[in-house]
Order: structure tokens, then C-alpha cells, then sequence
């Protein structure tokens, strides 16, 4: 487990990957490459070709393009995955834990092409870059600012947002068509947080967070509604939702009451409020 530090001085526990999960994710993401070079190459017919020469130019153009574009365009569009990470649950992020973009995938991309492929140091520059640096970070993520991290991890963590009561009816005609993903993400980590950070920085972090959360949802929580409990509804409304609309048309099945002395699973409580109030919705 890592701490990270947003662009709002912030620390998110992240898990960094490991380095054999990424080594076996760069393994199915190398069988893909091959298996796009050798497509590719039928479809070109490059194999028996005439004209040697264009043939030669072909495949150079083809490398480049599988070992270059495909890593660059797969985390540019799919938020820092390719599919061999995504078979083992990692994701690139940037320092800040914010997604990446196409420049911090190029940067990835270009390096990991150039010096750590097999071609020029058979993956080892990568290897022994991860294994040096304290946050396993290869070549690339050290000139891109980027991190591997575990998407999958155990739920004995998990973080559980309750609506308050309070809130209740104003969540059910809260309108969440506009939340990000990731400002979504950027609450939830704050919530989890809120009760080890100093006072000043919860304070900035949350004014920030509710305004931003403000700004795409509607209508405005009820008069006098702390920052935290505003937030915690939003989350909790958020995550109702997405549960009704995993449940199938015909509905659950019923389910049989608790055999005597066992009691079901109790989530987690939320993090109480910051003292003295708490942070307050800006004005």
C-alpha cells in the first residue's frame, strides 16, 4: 500500500502493482502485439513478398506501429489500460492518482519502445528501474510522472458511503447524469481520509470537492447541509442507484431470514464529521 499526494496535498492509499503481475501483463500484452504483427502481416502479405526492400520498409512500419501506437492508444482511451492490464486489474494513474492522458501514455510508450523492449534490453532496464525505485516505477513512469496501481484488491477494505437521513428525500431526485468517474473516485478517497487529515487542508479539500460535485449535479442539498453529509449523499445516492439497476427485471428471489445467532454484515460506518462542524458548502 502506497500513499499518493493530489495535486491538493492529499494522501490516497493506492496499491502499487506488483512487479510480477506486471511482468505477466506485459507478457499477454506482448502475445496481443504478436498476434496483431502476424495478422497484419497476412493481410499485407508480407510473407513471400517479391520486393524485399518494400517488404523490410512494411515491417518496420508494422513494429512501430504494434509496439508503439497499440500500448499509447489502448491507455490513452481506456484510462491507463491495455488488455493485459486489464486481465490482471492494473491501471496507470498519474502521481497525483488523477487519470493519464495521451501525453503520459506517449512518454510510456515511446520509452518502453526505445529501451526496455526486447529488442534493445530485453525488458531489463524496466526490471531493475521497478525493483530500485520505491514506488516500482519502470523507466517510463519516471519520465511520464505515472504509477501502476492494483484495481483489484481484497474488499476487506471497502468503503461503504450511508446516506443520511437527513438527506434521504432530496437524494431521490438528485440528478447524477453529469458525475464523473473520477471526481466520484476523488470523493470517495477524500471520505476515506478526512478523519486523519489536518483540519485546514479537510477544510480546503472538501470546499473544493462539493463545489466541483456541485457544479454537476442539481438541485442544491438542503440549506444548512454539512459538506461531509452533502458529499456522503451524493456517494451513497450514487451507489443505490448502480445497485438497482444491477438487479434483474424479475427481481431478487426472497430471501430466507437469518438462521438464530448469526447476524448478516453490517458495512462499515461512515467517517464521522471533521469536529467543530466540519467543512461547510461554499457560499
Amino acid at each position: 500500500m502506497s500513499q499518493l499526494v493530489t495535486g491538493e496535498a492529499v494522501a490516497l492509499d493506492l496499491r502499487e502493482a506488483a512487479l510480477p503481475s506486471r511482468l505477466v501483463a506485459a507478457f499477454l500484452d506482448g502475445l496481443v502485439q504478436l498476434g496483431l504483427f502476424l495478422l497484419a502481416g497476412t493481410v499485407f502479405g508480407l510473407v513471400g513478398a517479391a520486393n524485399q526492400a518494400a517488404a523490410a520498409a512494411e515491417i518496420i512500419v508494422l513494429i512501430v506501429g504494434v509496439g508503439l501506437v497499440y500500448p499509447v492508444l489502448s491507455e490513452t482511451l481506456w484510462k491507463g489500460k491495455t488488455l493485459g492490464k486489464a486481465a490482471l486489474g492494473l491501471r496507470v494513474v498519474r502521481d497525483d492518482a488523477g487519470p493519464i492522458g495521451f501525453r503520459q501514455a506517449f512518454v510510456r510508450g515511446l520509452i518502453g519502445f526505445i529501451v526496455e523492449r526486447p529488442g534493445v534490453t530485453l525488458y531489463s532496464a524496466g526490471v531493475i528501474s521497478s525493483l530500485v525505485s520505491s514506488h516500482g516505477k519502470r523507466l517510463g513512469d519516471l519520465a511520464a510522472g505515472t504509477i501502476v496501481i492494483q484495481e483489484r484488491v481484497s474488499g476487506s477494505h471497502a468503503f461503504y458511503a450511508v446516506m443520511p437521513p437527513q438527506l434521504v428525500g432530496w437524494a431521490q431526485s438528485l440528478d447524477l447524469s453529469r458525475l464523473p468517474d473520477d471526481l466520484a473516485l476523488s470523493v470517495r478517497s477524500f471520505l476515506m481520509r478526512a478523519a486523519q487529515m489536518s483540519e485546514p487542508a479537510r477544510a480546503d479539500l472538501g470546499n473544493r470537492l462539493a463545489a466541483a460535485v456541485g457544479s454537476v449535479t442539481t438541485p442544491p442539498p438542503p440549506p444548512g447541509t454539512p459538506g461531509w453529509a452533502y458529499l456522503t449523499g451524493v456517494l451513497a445516492e450514487r451507489r443505490r442507484r448502480a445497485e438497482l439497476a444491477a438487479v434483474p427485471a424479475e427481481g431478487w428471489a426472497p430471501t430466507p431470514p437469518p438462521t438464530l445467532g448469526h447476524q448478516p454484515p453490517q458495512p462499515p460506518p461512515v467517517p464521522p464529521p471533521a469536529p467543530e462542524g466540519g467543512f461547510h458548502l461554499p457560499g
